[in-house]
């Protein structure tokens, strides 16, 4: 059985809160009331029971108790269903933490339902409510909106994690030392993460967009501005996650071209060393041949290959060096 908050409007002031949701159509038979329900990991018998008493869709109750919807905004007879996810990057800075949150809306109701695993915290969304009481007049439209608004700017937080943690690898790939396997798992984790986000914030993008529609009406007019303000925040976190992108396959470009540079580094080093100690093999092996030679036996052919040895070997070092081989 899951956890259930309620709260009670009336005339744009809070009247009651924490009754049972079986109370909820009583509520409902005054007209100057609304009513918003909170459902945490509710169970099917729990949500049907709302659905009986509220006219909730079937398709709808489905895509609620279904995790991992994609952000989306559909339209039924008496109410919409409008699904989003709250996310922040996780503690150790390697991945993103998800919240589904459905929302049921009517004119007079509003029913969130959130998942088991949800780390949101709904007292943010009381307290953006509580900031605001001359708003509460708007009915479910300032609820909407007040979840929306806490929603969104937990995507602010995420967005910069990311910068924070992109600047830090950018610095990182021009030292001297590579990244270790761990720190390499991180960076996929993180890129595997900003990849996830982008495709929560796009489409919510659509949601709202579809949910600000004057045809459909769920929106009240004196509530767009603050409507348009959280969508042109979802446009910029949409352009940040686009800009955090780009520069992620920059660093990965970059990144393979340094690993390149530094190969070819080490190969020529290695080839230089390589050519320079292949002359004394080659001067020893020469003399060392049984066979006669131009100063076989004798003292002036011993220092003439010595003298061959270390001066070709040290004009192969010093060329080496000027061309920065070594």
């Amino acid at each position: 059985m899951g956890r259930a908050r309620t709260r009670l409007y009336s005339g744009g002031v809070i009247e009651a809160e924490g009754f049972p949701v079986a109370d909820v159509s009583e509520h409902l038979k005054r007209p100057d009331t609304i009513v918003w329900v909170d459902l945490h990991t509710p169970s099917r018998e729990q949500l049907d029971e709302l659905a009986g008493e509220l006219g909730l869709h079937e398709l709808a109750v489905e895509d609620a108790l279904e995790p991992h919807q994609r952000p989306k905004l559909d339209h039924y007879a008496t109410h919409a269903f409008l699904s989003c996810h709250a996310v922040h990057v996780t503690a150790d800075g390697r991945g993103l933490d998800v919240t589904e949150i459905d929302s049921f809306v009517n004119k007079r109701w509003l029913i969130t339902v959130r998942d088991h695993d949800s780390f949101f915290d709904m007292d943010a969304v009381l307290a953006r409510w509580d900031q605001s009481p001359d708003l509460a007049a708007g009915g479910v439209s300032f609820l909407l909106y007040g979840l929306l608004d806490v929603v969104v700017d937990g995507y602010f937080d995420a967005v910069q994690a990311f910068e924070d943690f992109y600047d830090e690898i950018s610095e990182g790939i021009f030292d001297e030392h590579p990244l270790d396997p761990t720190q390499q798992r991180g960076w996929f984790e993180m890129r595997r993460a900003l990849v996830r986000f982008h495709r929560l914030v796009v489409p919510l993008r659509e949601a709202l967009s579809a949910l600000m529609r004057r045809e459909h009406a769920t929106v009240s007019e004196d509530l767009y501005p603050y409507y348009q303000d959280v969508y042109d925040h979802i446009l910029r976190v949409g352009e940040s996650t686009e800009s955090l992108r780009d520069l992620v396959s920059t660093i990965v470009e970059t990144n393979l071209s340094l690993r390149d540079f530094h190969q070819n580094e080490i190969v020529k080093k290695v080839s230089g060393w390589a050519a320079i100690i292949a002359v004394p093999a080659l001067v020893t092996g020469y003399y060392g041949m049984n066979v006669p030679y131009p100063g076989s036996q004798q003292t002036w052919g011993t220092i003439a290959s010595a003298v061959v040895l270390v001066v070709t070997s040290g004009g192969l070092y010093l060329l080496f060096r000027r061309r920065g081989w070594l």
